[in-house]
């Protein structure tokens, strides 16, 4: 089994509002083999607690306006360091760097498929490592 179609198509929405937003690190993960209770987690995380509000504005933003898309779940609002967003078919992870690095949930996930995103998902990263952005 793989992630359904609805579910890559709001892991990707996902993903470029929170690429908007300029969040670090973007990526999906198929988890539908290993999980019951979802197809695929987006993972990305902000420098500050203020981006990632940022980013969790856009993605519930731009899910609700192009995808007809709420959360049933919302969890980590007031904290504002790791917020997650759980649509059903996808669960959207957005941490603070401090909790991304911490936590690190590329290695309990890592056995899972990723799922392509576009290539300009992370473009702000390789720009500012050139010392562009």
């Amino acid at each position: 089994m793989t992630a359904s179609e609805r579910a890559v198509q709001l892991i990707t929405l996902a993903a470029q509002a929170a690429a908007d937003k300029l969040a670090d690190d973007i990526i999906a993960y198929d988890v539908s083999e290993q999980l019951v209770i979802t197809d695929a987690f987006l993972l990305c995380s902000g420098s500050n607690d203020r981006k990632v509000q940022a980013i969790v504005e856009e993605v519930e933003d731009r899910l609700r306006e192009e995808a007809g898309a709420k959360p049933v779940r919302r969890e980590g609002q007031r904290e504002g360091r790791w917020i997650l967003l759980d649509y059903i078919d996808v669960i959207v992870h957005v941490q603070h760097e401090e909790e991304r690095a911490f936590y690190a949930l590329e290695r309990l996930w890592k056995d899972c498929p990723p799922i392509d995103l576009p290539e300009d998902i992370n473009a702000h990263m390789a720009q500012r490592a050139r010392g562009t952005a």
